[in-house]
This record gives structure tokens, C-alpha cells and sequence, in this order.
């Protein structure tokens, strides 16, 4: 894979993980687990199951967007908020254990919206307006990149490189900066590239771009690693080499390629007979980890004692 950062002016830090990624592709995978909460019990489950922690640990953004409304929101809706805060703090923990983070953004619309105002049908902010100069949609969209950026900039002081991925899932319209389709998500990630390096010098982001179809690829220049986000049905694991296949397709230059989401893990051993090179993969928070709708402990147990299952404790100091 290219070890090279899209940003010239990257840290040190993010340059020596890529070459890290590079080392292990094709030979190893990354365990990786989403958390959303302060008590993250999907970590303390795998702890008590496997014995280890995952080598990434993903953290949710959401209760950082500025404009939450919450006045007639849903009951879930509220509880999700909450159970979200502070969720930088344990980021910054998991850090100082030599873990890597990954960041997801469920961004509440800059303006307008009630309830879970990520999703499309809960509001009526236009993302096609967003990068307009002067539009009300505008002003909101660059109001909320500066409110997150000085919530991302202690760890780019800090030197703690991040798996930033923005715009997740922006091939389907359920989430508002799909909605306009992904030629207008992709300039949205563009500008935020563009908008992140050279205005708030974040220089730490490893850029994340997920989305598997061709046609709406934000280009090689924008992106260090490609991604994709997949829910298959539940206990089928395997290599997922037919979706890895197709997502590698997208771009002909050699990007890393990761699961960034999944309900199923995948089965190392298949891996290994495959070599379908991920470099990592992401379980989804709750129902897909802390009970056994999806997978089952056993399966759980045996991809963290695989060998070819890198876990917090094998990475390097």
C-alpha cells in the first residue's frame, strides 16, 4: 500500500502508522471495536471473553455536533446523546495505552432538524447549499468544521494520529450529506480535506474515505485509505473477499483497503487460507458485540487468539 500521507504536511506520527499498515498488510489484521458510550461495555466484554482489547478502538462523535435539538426529541434519541458525551476524554485514555483510535461523525444537521437530524428524514438541510458562499446552510456547515476542529486539535498537539472518516456512507441518501446524492458528498469531504489541512493544520488525520462505488470516489489526492461499511447476515463469517475485491476496484492506485463497519467479524482463518489483505476491521457497538445476535463469544475468542489477529497488546510500543 502507499505509505505516503495525502496531506504533505502530515505528522510524523501519522506517516509511521501508515507504514505500520503497510508492514502488516496482507499478513495480519487488525481487531477493532466501535464504542458510544462512557462505560464502553463492548470493551469490557471482549476483555472478559478473549483475555485482550482490540488493537483500534472507535469512538463516536455525535454529542459534539453544535446543533442538537432535543426539546421533542425521541426517548432514544436523548439517550444516545447522552450516553455520548465526553467521549474525547476516553479517546484520549485509549491513546495513552498505545491503542489507535478511530473516529466516526453521526453529524446532527448544522441547522434545522428535529430528533436524530443525521438521518435525511429528520430534517430539511440542504447539503447542496452547504458549500454555496453566503447561503444560511453555508454558514452553519463551516460553523460546525470549526466547533470540531478545536475539539480534534489537543490531539494533533499531542501528536496522536487518527482514523478520521467523515461523510460515512455517503453512497445511499439515509444520512443528510448523501441525501443530494455523492457528487455533493464528495465535494463535502473535499472541502473538508482541503479546509482541515490548510486552515486548521490538523495534521495528524489519516484520511478515511467510505464509500464502494466507483463513481463517487473523491479521488486519490483526498485519501489515504479506502473503506466500506458492510452488515451481512449474522454468523456468516468469512475473508469477505468478493466485498474487498470489490471495493479495491474503485481506485487503481494501491490504497489500504478496511472494513470501517461491521455487524460480523470476519473468520481469520479465512484470512489467512484467502489473503485477503484488510488491513482492519470495525464491529459495530451494542446488539453486534455485547450479545450473540451476530456473533457468537466462541467465534469472538477465536479471532482474537488467531494468529494473524493483531490485539492492543501486539502492537508495537
Amino acid at each position: 500500500m502507499i505509505t505516503q500521507a495525502v496531506n504533505p504536511n502530515a505528522q510524523k506520527e501519522v506517516s509511521m502508522l501508515l507504514e505500520y499498515f503497510n508492514s502488516i498488510e496482507g499478513k495480519s489484521i487488525l481487531t477493532g471495536q466501535h464504542t458510544q458510550t462512557q462505560k464502553q461495555e463492548e470493551l469490557i466484554l471482549i476483555q472478559k471473553e478473549t483475555g485482550k482489547l482490540p488493537a483500534i478502538c472507535g469512538f463516536e462523535l455525535l454529542s459534539y455536533s453544535p446543533n442538537i435539538n432535543l426539546e421533542g426529541a425521541s426517548e432514544d434519541c436523548v439517550a444516545e446523546v447522552l450516553e455520548n458525551r465526553d467521549t474525547l476524554k476516553l479517546a484520549m485514555d485509549w491513546a495513552k495505552k498505545g491503542g489507535i483510535l478511530s473516529f466516526t461523525w453521526h453529524w446532527f444537521s448544522p441547522i434545522g432538524g428535529n430528533d436524530k437530524s443525521f438521518y435525511t428524514e429528520h430534517t430539511d438541510f440542504d447539503a447542496s447549499l452547504a458549500l454555496k458562499e453566503g447561503t444560511k446552510e453555508n454558514k452553519a456547515f463551516i460553523n460546525d468544521l470549526d466547533v470540531m476542529a478545536d475539539l480534534l486539535k489537543p490531539f494533533c498537539e499531542n501528536h496522536i494520529p487518527i482514523l478520521w472518516r467523515p461523510f460515512h456512507e455517503c453512497e445511499g441518501g439515509w444520512f443528510w450529506w448523501g441525501a443530494k446524492g455523492m457528487d455533493v458528498a464528495r465535494e463535502l469531504y473535499r472541502f473538508m480535506f482541503k479546509y482541515y489541512t490548510q486552515h486548521h493544520h490538523l495534521d495528524n488525520l489519516i484520511w478515511v474515505w467510505n464509500n464502494p462505488r466507483p463513481e463517487g470516489y473523491v479521488g486519490d489526492e483526498y485519501c489515504d485509505i479506502i473503506s466500506r461499511d458492510q452488515y451481512p447476515e449474522p454468523h456468516k463469517h468469512s475473508s469477505f473477499n468478493d466485498i474487498y475485491l470489490e471495493l479495491k476496484a474503485i481506485t487503481k492506485m494501491d490504497k489500504g483497503v478496511a472494513i470501517a463497519e461491521t455487524g460480523v467479524i470476519p473468520d481469520g482463518d479465512a484470512l489467512l487460507r484467502d489473503k485477503t489483505p484488510w488491513l482492519w476491521y470495525m464491529t459495530w457497538s451494542k446488539d453486534f458485540c455485547l450479545t450473540e445476535n451476530h456473533n457468537s463469544f466462541e467465534a469472538l475468542r477465536k479471532l482474537y487468539n488467531c494468529e494473524n489477529a493483531i490485539t492492543l497488546d501486539k502492537l508495537p510500543k
